[in-house]
């Protein structure tokens, strides 16, 4: 199933490649301050490919906060997150928002709550090694 994703003007969108295609997409509402305050609700599957177009760059703002191990990419233009990086060993994994997900039935998505406050940055570090997508591509200026 390819998944495509956008924030609200377009300027920051994605493609998620998810295979063999899900009976459902596992929806994690964040209970962190940041998510909590924008509303984000994440998914992540390990094997699938992500690939982030960025049409302006000048238009991409970056928030970290807590470990400062995430990146937020906030469009600037309109304000939605539709994605979240993390840099470990030298590779980028990723979660994208379903909040900015494009004609996905919104009956496979199943919605849960999901905290990480109590987890230690390495311990945090090993879950999205183990459950973010390892295989991200960024194309910045178009498609």
């Amino acid at each position: 199933m390819l998944i495509n994703g956008r924030c609200h003007c377009g300027n920051i969108s994605f493609k998620l490649t998810w295979e063999p295609e899900p009976k459902e997409i596992p929806a994690r509402a964040c209970d962190c301050s940041f998510c909590t305050k924008h509303g984000g609700v994440w998914t992540s599957f390990n094997t699938g490919s992500l690939k982030i177009i960025v049409g302006d760059p000048s238009l991409v703002s970056h928030y970290s906060f807590g470990t400062k191990t995430a990146q937020f990419h906030i469009c600037t233009r309109c304000g939605i997150v539709p994605v979240a990086t993390s840099a470990i060993e030298g590779r980028t994994y990723a979660v994208v928002s379903v909040n900015a997900f494009e004609g996905v039935d919104q009956s496979l998505l199943k919605r849960a709550s999901s905290s990480f406050e109590a987890e230690d940055e390495k311990a945090r570090l090993s879950r999205r090694k183990k459950s973010w997508i390892a295989n991200v591509e960024f194309v910045e200026g178009g498609a």
